[in-house]
């Protein structure tokens, strides 16, 4: 017996669901007239690179940052002031390496995984983005959700729907089969039917699909795994595990599709493949050659070194001995012992460098404990802060955008107490937020 009209009610709902889910919220309407904000900063680093300059004032029409002017100005009728003459002001931070749906590792991890629901991933997205929102970090790059959530949390923040930071996000990571993105890994052979494997990728064919995949989900960047992982439930070590052909093809595609490429890369051989196919930024990039830094010059690809993961490795390690599998703490072990050595030579080298941290493996929220180990193994502050500021922006497509304070420019702006060119560590305390124009309250 056929059911004519409920079945194309079926299908209609079919057909229109993943639209529907891909399309982003539409912009909160105007509510009234446009607030005009004047900042006073006690010292403002404007242009991250350069010297700092004294008292300023900043002006902040909306969304934007409409004038920077020497000294102290009056607030012009109907403006609202804020006084931050005490204070060292500077651009939103940019981690350019992030999971916000993630907060647990190793053994718990995996539970999580596959005992979360949808929307508690999202809230915990939304809930992690706020923690680093308030850390000062107004642009992250979201490197990794099975889930969607953060794609639809970019969304929500756009729209004005939720406080949270910019997010570039790049739906589920592209890897090959029993590769360090290969979710099934770990899993035992019954449940494997149920993950989603649309990134998993065996040839080049089958590895421009899956760019195509994430293209459809509305990604703003490709991310992929040339090596294995230091969390991947697999004994194949953190050598090379994608071929140069299909790195390459997945390069061209994205490239196709306008998307940047940021490549997961631990071993050299790994890295070396990927920065000759032509990706934009090796994120870890433990064991670099003289090759390595060759290509990262020829190619100005950025260097993302994510030195805090060890910091969630030693503190998850202080609260439970066992909280990683036998295979995967034998590389924690190993990664701990020589973080910062790829920095210390990449740095001299004159590679670029982007600031991310991996949070998610580290704490949400303590994002800024990154710059005391740049500054550890080989940046000065200043470096270090440009990193984090144009250097990153440039990285994530957005320097018309942010990581500077200047006319035009989104009103990201934060504010320390203390010099952070002095003492890298006063980005730990954070004294103001403001992420495209509106101010962040620092605590709920």
């Amino acid at each position: 017996m056929r059911f004519p009209l409920p079945a194309a009610l079926a299908a209609a709902a079919l057909l229109s669901a993943p639209a529907l889910a891909q399309t982003a919220p539409a912009p909160a309407a105007p509510t009234g007239p446009v607030t005009i904000i004047i900042i006073h900063a006690g010292r403002l680093l404007a242009e991250p690179g350069r010297p700092p300059r004294g008292p300023s004032t900043i002006t902040v029409t909306g969304k934007r940052i409409t004038a920077v002017a020497d000294g102290h100005l009056p607030a012009p009728p109907g403006a609202r002031l804020i006084d931050l003459s005490r204070a060292f002001v500077l651009p939103g931070l940019i981690d350019s390496h992030v999971h916000l749906t993630s907060d647990a590792g190793g053994v718990a991890g995996v539970l999580e995984n596959v005992s979360a629901s949808p929307g508690t991933h999202a809230l915990r997205a939304q809930w992690n983005g706020m923690k680093t929102l308030r850390a000062g970090f107004t642009t992250v790059r979201n490197l990794g959700d099975r889930t969607g959530a953060t794609l639809a949390l970019r969304d929500a923040v756009e729209a004005g729907w939720v406080m949270g930071p910019r997010i570039i996000d790049a739906g589920r990571s592209i890897g090959v089969t029993s590769g360090h993105t290969d979710f099934t890994l770990g899993l035992a052979d019954q449940l494997v039917p149920a993950v989603e494997r649309d990134n998993q990728c065996n040839g080049p064919e089958s590895c421009r699909e899956a760019v195509r995949n994430q293209v459809r989900r509305d990604v703003d960047v490709i991310k992929i795994a040339t090596t294995g992982g230091v969390n991947s439930r697999i004994g194949a070590g953190l050598g090379q595990q994608m071929f140069a052909d299909e790195a390459r093809a997945i390069v061209e595609t994205a490239r196709l599709h306008k998307k940047k490429v940021a490549a997961h890369a631990h071993g050299t051989d790994g890295i070396n493949v990927a920065l000759a196919a032509g990706v934009d930024s090796i994120e870890h990039g433990t064991m670099p050659d003289d090759e390595t830094l060759r290509l990262f010059r020829q190619t100005r690809a950025f260097y993302v070194p994510t030195l805090s993961t060890v910091n969630g490795y030693r503190e998850r390690l202080a609260a439970n001995p066992n909280a990683y599998e036998p295979e995967v703490l034998e590389k924690i072990r190993w990664r701990i012992e020589v973080t910062g050595k790829a920095l210390e030579r990449a740095v001299p080298a004159g590679v670029r460098i982007a600031f991310g941290t991996d949070a998610g493996v580290s704490k949400h929220g303590r994002n800024a404990d990154e710059f005391e180990l740049m500054v550890k193994h080989g940046m000065t502050p200043a470096t270090a802060i440009v990193a984090a500021t144009t250097n990153a922006a440039e990285l994530l497509g957005l320097e018309t955008e942010t990581g500077a304070i200047r006319p035009g420019l989104s009103a990201d702006i934060i504010a320390v107490d203390g010099d952070p060119l002095a003492d890298v560590t006063a980005l730990k305390r954070m004294a103001f937020v403001m992420a495209q124009g509106r101010v962040v309250p620092l605590a709920d």
